[in-house]
């Protein structure tokens, strides 16, 4: 409900409870809000706090409020009042201007620069691997926040920390070099990063063997992990990386370059993209500068091996290694180091990590630092922790037995849409091209909308079959009433210029509707506050729903008045924009037909 119609009901409920009790009562104490679809109306104000000042039963202060509120709003045509519920119906008058004056606008749930800048970092892949099932909950929730964020009003920078260094890239680059026999994407067929993650799964494989071998020598399992000659050639080879050696830095950006190039190939398919790259190879060695400022201000402290320590006690954690004793970096002082790197270059106003819940511990550590250390900025970071994301057993084979591949799993829903949308006929008329893309957008319509209309904190279990359907709370049921109104619309022969004039009354379902559309801009403000895609993907579920209830209800292009026909192309045109448009900041494409 946008902003005048409530603000004129907390003025107007405040001076009621003036007029009619001698009290004043705080804004804050006033809630309004929007009426239970088992109700007759479209606002509702929750009596109860305002009895202490009536001195009277709910339902006497709900009739004496309502009846005041009538006198002054020309707007309110009725109200009821149940237990300590004041339901509030508008008029048809108000509603029908609300269309003409707000929503048929081309610039409706636009917003104005707000002048703030926010980074969303989001990915952050491993180059020693494909990317899997939970990367694509990552990335589609980074994608789909900072879209609604730039929606929203603000500068938005889109950045990818890749992990391009360390022992499991060690992993993969050594296997290649024992069993690769010099295979290359090209001469195998294999996208890159499935390449390298091939001879990754192989050194695991091997590295097992090893600690079978040496735990039957009588090593303890601890041990055998730490002597297997493979694992400590894989640590040799990181030495040697970190030394500059140029045959290993030369087979490390051979490897890591397969892999970006199948990513890329990932992430185009996936529809998202970055506008900044930050790699683990730039940024590990730093974090030390952030150190010796920690032991400047006393924030840090050593122990007697020189190792360098916060004591976050007092804060409900623990204590925290931040500096080894021998100088080298632990996880954390990397992350120190890249992100006072990032303000650096972009000083923003927030940031966001969109990691899983796994690291909770370690941002709230993260960020306490910032805080202790006195940073200007520390207030605007935000972890955005999700869920696992689960498969119902069987559904999928994994190449490598343990994770589920991304590529792999948008195969099976391209498979999966174009198998349910032939046996529903909803392709008559295309061409082979225009099939294709309509298999595409509706398998990845389904998975985003799947992943994405749940809140991140959530674990989830996401079903391919059960993703796709055409009826239920779906990616596709909205993708389909997009495709069913834009046939309308051409069917009426629909223009924006054709001259609109509004009908005196209105259905109920014309009236929901119109209220929903309305709400469009709140639903943006509150999705980007809260970095919750899941908002507004509930939201346009909504609205598909209740257009075609609309639909069903109400004849459009045989109305019986051609003034009521061309009323209801346009809000039916009104409702396809603003639908476009919603599962656009989600990622999401709507086709014309189908």
């Amino acid at each position: 409900m946008v902003n005048t119609i409530l603000q004129q009901l907390i003025y107007h409920t405040q001076q009621a409870v003036k007029a009619l009790y001698d009290s004043d009562i705080p804004e804050n104490q006033l809630t309004i809000q929007e009426t239970r679809k088992e109700f007759e109306g479209q606002l509702t104000i929750v009596v109860f706090p305002i009895t202490r000042f009536s001195k009277k039963s709910p339902e006497v202060t709900g009739a004496e409020i309502g009846a005041y509120l009538k006198e002054q709003l020309p707007e309110l045509a009725a109200f009821n009042t149940i237990k300590g519920f004041l339901n509030l119906s508008l008029s048809d008058a108000y509603w029908t201007d609300v269309f003409k004056t707000h929503i048929i606008g081309e610039s409706f749930g636009k917003f104005p620069s707000n002048g703030s800048k926010v980074m969303v970092e989001y990915s952050s892949p491993n180059t020693n691997k494909p990317l899997h099932l939970g990367h694509i909950r990552n990335n589609l929730l980074g994608y789909s926040v900072a879209e609604i964020l730039k929606a929203y009003g603000y500068e938005v920078i889109k950045a990818n920390l890749v992990n391009d260094r360390g022992i499991h890239i060690c992993k993969s680059m050594l296997a290649w070099q024992r069993w690769g026999n010099g295979e290359t994407p090209e001469s195998s067929g294999l996208k890159g990063d499935h390449l390298v993650g091939k001879y990754y799964v192989q050194f695991d494989k091997a590295y097992k063997q090893e600690i079978d071998e040496l735990m039957s020598q009588g090593f303890s399992e601890e041990e055998a992990k730490k002597q297997a000659p493979i694992i400590r050639e894989a640590q040799a080879m990181l030495q040697r990386w970190e030394a500059g050696d140029e045959s290993v830095i030369t087979l490390w950006k051979l490897m890591n370059g397969w892999v970006y190039a199948g990513f890329e190939q990932t992430y185009d398919r996936l529809g998202v993209d970055f506008d900044k790259y930050y790699y683990e190879s730039d940024t590990y060695l730093l974090g030390k500068d952030i150190i010796q400022e920690g032991l400047d201000k006393g924030v840090f402290f050593r122990k007697a091996d020189n190792s360098v320590w916060i004591d976050l006690t007092g804060d409900g954690l623990d204590e925290k290694l931040v500096l080894r004793g021998d100088g080298t970096s632990v996880y954390i002082t990397q992350d120190l180091g890249t992100a006072q790197l990032k303000y650096n270059d972009f000083q923003m106003d927030e940031s966001i990590y969109v990691v899983g819940n796994e690291q909770d511990y370690h941002f709230k550590v993260l960020f306490l630092i910032f805080q202790k250390l006195g940073k200007p900025w520390a207030s605007g970071l935000f972890h955005l922790s999700y869920g696992m994301v689960d498969l119902p057993s069987g559904k999928m084979k994994s190449r490598e037995g343990t994770v589920v591949d991304a590529d792999d799993l948008m195969d099976e829903m391209y498979q999966t849409a174009k198998k349910r949308t032939e046996e529903l006929g909803k392709t008559e008329g295309l061409s082979d091209t225009e099939k294709e893309y309509l298999y595409h957008i509706i398998g990845m319509g389904a998975l985003k909308y799947f992943l994405l209309k749940v809140e991140p904190k959530k674990r989830l279990l996401f079903d391919p079959n059960e993703s796709i359907d055409f009826q239920g709370h779906t990616g596709p049921f909205i993708q389909y009433t997009h495709a069913r109104i834009k046939s309308v619309l051409t069917k009426g022969a629909y223009s924006l210029d054709t001259p609109l004039v509004m009908p005196a009354t209105l259905a109920s379902s014309e009236r929901d509707l119109i209220q929903l559309l309305y709400n469009y801009p709140v639903i943006i403000e509150a999705s980007a506050k809260e970095f919750s895609p899941a908002q507004l993907a509930n939201y346009c579920y909504e609205v598909a729903k209740q257009y075609n209830k609309f639909y069903h209800e109400e004849s459009i292009l045989k109305a019986d008045e051609e003034e009521l026909r061309v009323f209801r192309l346009h809000l039916s045109s009104a409702t396809a924009r603003i639908l476009a448009g919603g599962m656009k900041l989600l990622g999401i494409a709507v086709p014309e037909r189908m």
